[in-house]
Parts: C-alpha cells; sequence; structure tokens
C-alpha cells in the first residue's frame, strides 16, 4: 500500500517540481504600465502627425478673390509681393593658367593656294627680211664707195661718185635720197673753199670752230688743209688727232697724236683729259703714247 505522502508527491506534484515559475505581482504591474505608456506615445505621434499635415490648398474663384482684395484695401493692409527665391551665386572659376612647362601650341600651318602658272605666249616666228635684188645691192655698194671719200674730205670726188649713183640707181629710192643729200652738203663744202681763209692759223682756227660744233668732217679737212702750209705744228696735228678720233678712224687718229706728242710733249697732260680722244682710250697704244715718260 502507498502512503498518503507518495501518492500525492506522484499525482499532484508541486510547482518547485515542474519547474513553472509564477510571477510576482509587482512585475506584472510594471510590465502593464509599460505597455499603457507606449501605447499612448504612440496614439500622441499619431495625433502630431495628423496635424502637421498640410491641408490642399483650396483655389478661390474670381468673386471670392475681389472680396478679398476689397477687404485687404478697407483695412489697409498691403499684401508683400512675393519673395523670390535667392539663387546661390557662385563665384566664375577663373581659367586656369598654363603651366610653363606646357609648350604653346603651334598654329596649323596656312594652306596656300597655288596659283596658276601663266604659261608663255607662242609667238609666231618672224617672216625673214626680204633680200636685196641686184640694183638695190650694187645701190648700196655705189653708196658706201662714196661715203668713204666723204669722210675722208675729199668732197670734190664725193660728189661725182654721189651724182653717177643717182643717175645709175634712180629707182632705188632710199639710196637715191641719201645720195641726194650727202651731195648737197659735198657741193656746199666746195663753195666755201674759195671763201676760207689761205694761210695755216686761219684755217687751224676755222677747223676747230667745226670741230665744236660737231662737223668733224670739215673740221679734219680744214686741219689736212692747214698741214699743208704747216706741216711741223703739233697743235694742228692734235687737231687732226681729235677730228679723227670723233669720226671713228683709229688707227688714223693715233698716228696724228702720236706725231703731235713727238713734236711738243707738253701736250700729253692734255691727251689725258681730252674727251674728244674717248674712242682711242680703250686702245693699249693710246698708253704707250699718253702716258710714256718723255725722253
Amino acid at each position: 500500500m502507498l502512503s498518503c505522502a507518495r501518492i500525492q508527491a506522484r499525482f499532484f506534484p508541486s510547482p518547485c517540481s515542474i519547474g513553472f515559475k509564477m510571477s510576482s505581482p509587482e512585475k506584472r504591474l510594471s510590465s502593464r504600465s509599460t505597455v499603457r505608456s507606449s501605447s499612448k506615445s504612440g496614439s500622441a505621434a499619431k495625433r502630431v502627425l495628423k496635424s502637421t499635415r498640410l491641408k490642399p490648398a483650396t483655389k478661390r474663384s474670381p468673386a471670392g478673390k475681389a472680396r478679398a482684395h476689397k477687404a485687404a484695401k478697407a483695412t489697409g493692409v498691403k499684401k508683400s509681393p512675393p519673395k523670390r527665391p535667392i539663387k546661390a551665386i557662385t563665384k566664375a572659376k577663373a581659367p586656369k593658367r598654363a603651366s610653363k612647362t606646357t609648350k604653346a601650341a603651334k598654329p596649323a600651318p596656312r594652306r596656300v593656294s597655288a596659283k596658276p602658272i601663266p604659261q608663255p605666249v607662242k609667238q609666231k616666228p618672224l617672216p625673214p627680211p626680204p633680200q636685196p635684188t641686184f640694183e638695190e645691192a650694187a645701190a648700196l655698194t655705189a653708196f658706201e664707195s662714196a661715203h668713204k671719200e666723204f669722210t675722208r674730205g675729199r668732197f670734190a670726188e664725193a660728189r661725182t661718185q654721189f651724182r653717177s649713183l643717182i643717175e645709175k640707181y634712180p629707182t632705188v629710192s632710199e639710196v637715191a635720197a641719201r645720195a641726194r643729200t650727202y651731195l648737197a652738203v659735198a657741193e656746199s663744202r666746195l663753195r666755201t673753199d674759195l671763201v676760207q681763209p689761205r694761210d695755216a692759223d686761219s684755217l687751224y682756227d676755222r677747223g676747230v670752230i667745226e670741230l665744236n660744233r660737231g662737223e668733224y668732217v670739215a673740221a679734219q679737212e680744214l686741219f689736212e688743209r692747214a698741214l699743208k702750209r704747216e706741216p711741223e705744228a703739233a697743235h694742228i696735228h692734235y687737231g687732226l688727232a681729235a677730228s679723227r678720233a670723233r669720226l671713228g678712224a683709229i688707227d688714223t687718229a693715233l698716228k696724228s697724236l702720236r706725231r703731235a706728242l713727238d713734236l711738243q710733249p707738253k701736250l700729253r697732260i692734255r691727251a689725258q683729259r681730252d674727251s674728244d680722244l674717248n674712242s682711242l682710250r680703250s686702245d693699249p697704244e693710246f698708253d704707250q703714247i699718253v702716258f710714256a715718260p718723255a725722253e
């Protein structure tokens, strides 16, 4: 038989043996108070959120706007204009300076448009000059012979040759016209010979006048006539050399100049600066004659 204590312990165990712990009444009260305070704070926060929510703006009718405007005028309250939002002023950033180490960019080379090269214009070849006929060639030969006599001062011989040329070749108009011009000059020279003086000094003075006037043929003739009267006159030989140099007769001019300086060496100084002898200066014989020391 089981005792009462065992039966009670077997079928009715104590709370301590089961492991269930009973909470004290103080602890229950504190937990309830915390739950209530948290619920109150939550409801208060919900109220605050409801109160802070913005109500949607209601649009006024035009009549309502007019009434509000009249009421504002009656009370003297002026509406302040709406403030414009202030934009933040940002300072413009200064451009960065190029560092010294960086090299300046070279400008791009300009493209030069190539100019069109002008092509040379082809010129037509000139036609060959017409060859002279037999009569023209003969007339030119006769004219050259007469002109040589004229330059030498032989006007009588030149006159006869120019007359014969005009009679033989009258059809060669250009050559005949020139021959008539020289013929008239030769006849005038021959007429003046009768009036000219006969002594050497007068002939020399007249020759110098003709030389200065540019009449080199007449001057040559007068100097030659003067030498016939005085063949040893140095100044006449010098004048003859100057007239021949002007006419381009280099050999005869150098011969006359040598004779003049042999007769009178002081004329070398005059010959060194005389412009009438410029055509002789390119000849080496001129230097030997003029700049050679006097014996």
